[in-house]
């Protein structure tokens, strides 16, 4: 499968970095996926299976143009659950599920401006000799109390070409969303993910039970990156 090329944002209205980010993802039957999806999005498939991702990362350096980052408010962790999808015109990309992030004006703007499942959480990532940990309690709107604990440590670089699936999981540069009854998508930059192989040491969640998801079978695939920069464009039909 060729590395589909990240797509350019001439026009950004968000600039943040994803630093520290891990990719956490398990095998479904695909009719487990398809009803969950609205009208207009067919999940997408790798080897026979959907593929659904938990991915705790940091955000950092967020800004709008023009704008300098602001402490406080331009640093906090995010935590996904999310799937892949396609569209009528053949176009791929994410669907989330949740979205969880530790400062509120973000979770209200987000919300707001793109109709994304957004819930305010209680978040931490800590970072030590490539060692990260995860904590994640979910605060508003409820249900309150849903977790994503996670300790992953970051081994060698992956061969990045020559590991398609990887590539499938993560070289992913647009989200659908739905806004006022449509389906609308956003178009995401970012370099190809510096992508290193993972070993998770500790998992403790409740998040893909909160999205409605079944128990997930089998263990995770776990990749993990430092991070990239990221340009995020406003919303279209």
């Amino acid at each position: 499968m060729p590395i589909p090329p990240p797509p350019r944002v001439s026009r950004p209205v968000m600039y943040h970095r994803w630093n520290w980010i891990t990719f956490i993802h398990w095998r479904y039957p695909p009719e487990a996926i398809q009803p969950k999806l609205p009208a207009g999005l067919s999940v997408q498939t790798r080897d026979g299976s959907a593929w659904v991702g938990l991915t705790p990362f940091l955000m950092q350096d967020v800004r709008a143009p023009g704008v300098p980052a602001l402490p406080w408010l331009s640093e906090f962790p995010e935590t996904n659950v999310r799937t892949y999808v396609r569209d009528r015109h053949g176009r791929d990309g994410i669907w989330f599920f949740s979205l969880d992030a530790a400062r509120l004006p973000a979770v209200l703007a987000a919300r707001a401006g793109y109709a994304l499942p957004y819930y305010w959480s209680d978040m931490r990532v800590q970072v030590d000799d490539g060692l990260v940990s995860y904590r994640c309690r979910r605060r508003w709107p409820g249900p309150a109390g849903l977790r994503a604990d996670a300790e992953v440590r970051l081994g060698p670089p992956l061969d990045r070409p020559g590991d398609e699936l990887a590539q499938f999981l993560t070289a992913r540069y647009r989200l659908f969303t739905v806004v006022a009854g449509r389906l609308v998508s956003a178009e995401v930059e970012h370099p190809p993910w510096p992508l290193h192989r993972a070993d998770l040491r500790h998992l403790d969640q409740t998040v893909l039970a909160g999205a409605g998801l079944p128990a997930q079978p089998g263990d995770p695939l776990v990749h993990a990156s430092p991070g990239v920069p990221v340009r995020v464009s406003w919303w279209h039909r």
